[in-house]
């Protein structure tokens, strides 16, 4: 058998960050074999510059939005972002499936091995029944009202069941708190027992505003369908402690954003995740949130409870690119503290355990194919190897 032996200037297991004195060993397949010192390694060595690492794993995509990219300015706030997202979202099929393919490329060549994706519609099945990229069909549910509750769990059920020719999972998943009404959370908590969903959970102030008092900027939104006021009741708490209560059924729930996740809301979540055996699982989008609310979540906040955090990048709606590198760039900018070797986990290893793809993808271990990437330790540029 040939193997391929690669050496950066630094090696990056997934777990932990070694010195340039190491080799990956693969065999012919790109099938990991071992690590090695680089005095036992023999001849044939290829060298790169930069860290070899795995292939990213990013949390939450929506691919769908790809032909969005620089449609909506930065800067707007969320609520005003979603009314421009209702009202832009709509192309052509066929240049919203040529956009998603363009997507699909650049995010496997930003060394991108698996995506966890939200699925409004059916354009994404073609690109990726031919995709090198695993996935993850996060199939999102949108309904404010109970009385709309057969008709939308109908039109979503057909959405997830031409999701089925995929050897891909795919699952329905909530939008967010402000979207979906009390019967749909219920059909969904029953729906998904043990499987791993998502919701956009705390991206805006706002978003609390609304459970607490029945006011603020969402109110705008709900103009937009007609309505005067919140359809949703006054629970006097955040949004968090509101929501969370519905999931009850074992479900791995992935929570997006947390702009504005308080000390209290993720106590809270630990107790309930703990009495009904969920895990939470909080993604971090910091480019996004730069681009809609000029904010990035409370990093601190969420070290001190040694919470699972992994990385997405959103969609080409509310970001530059689809570029989990560029992620990790932006949080070591804006959180010195934190090391690179931990971002990493974030976004490889992490990724893949909250996705329950570590057999196979997050890191350097014997038997595994998690992809090859070198990633510029200054500038941050990636380039694929595997």
């Amino acid at each position: 058998m040939r193997y391929r032996k690669l050496k950066g200037s630094k090696l990056f297991t997934g777990q932990e960050l070694l010195n340039e004195n190491n080799v990956l060993i693969l065999d012919e397949n790109n099938v990991v074999q071992d690590i090695v010192p680089a005095a036992e390694a023999g001849t044939d060595i290829e060298e790169v510059n930069g860290i070899l690492l795995p292939g990213f794993i990013n949390c939450h995509c929506h691919i769908e939005l790809s032909h969005m990219q620089k449609v909506i300015p930065s800067g707007t706030g969320l609520v005003d972002f979603l009314l421009a997202v209702v009202q832009n979202r709509n192309m052509d099929a066929e240049q919203i499936r040529t956009h998603i393919n363009a997507a699909e490329k650049e995010m496997y060549n930003n060394g991108i091995d698996g995506v966890a994706d939200i699925c409004n519609t059916t354009y994404a099945i073609e690109t990726k029944k031919n995709s090198r990229i695993r996935w993850h069909n996060l199939i999102e549910v949108i309904n404010m009202f109970d009385a709309n509750m057969d008709k939308k769990l109908a039109y979503y059920t057909d959405i997830w069941q031409a999701y089925q020719q995929l050897e891909n999972n795919s699952v329905l998943t909530p939008h967010a708190p402000y979207t979906v009404s009390t019967k749909i959370f219920e059909a969904i908590n029953v729906a998904t027992a043990g499987q791993i969903i998502s919701i956009h959970n705390e991206e805006t102030a706002a978003e609390n505003e609304l459970f607490q008092t029945g006011k603020g900027d969402f109110l705008k939104l709900y103009a937009h369908f007609g309505l005067s006021q919140s359809p949703f009741a006054i629970s006097g708490t955040t949004s968090l402690q509101t929501y969370l209560p519905y999931f009850t059924n074992g479900q791995t729930i992935i929570l997006v954003h947390n702009t504005f996740i308080t000390e209290d809301d993720i106590l809270f979540a630990q107790q309930h995740a703990a009495r009904f055996g969920l895990q939470i699982i909080y993604c971090l989008c910091p480019n996004a949130n730069l681009y809609i609310e000029n904010k990035l979540p409370p990093v601190d906040l969420l070290l001190k409870y040694n919470c699972h955090i992994v990385l997405g990048t959103d969609s080409y709606s509310s970001n530059w690119q689809l570029n989990i590198a560029s992620e990790i760039k932006t949080l070591l900018q804006h959180f010195p503290q934190l090391s690179l070797e931990t971002v990493l986990q974030w976004a490889t290893i992490n990724g893949a355990k909250a996705l329950h793809w570590q057999n196979d993808l997050g890191s350097f271990e014997k038997g595994k194919q998690p992809g090859v990437v070198v990633l510029d330790e200054n500038t941050f540029a990636v380039k694929r190897i595997v």
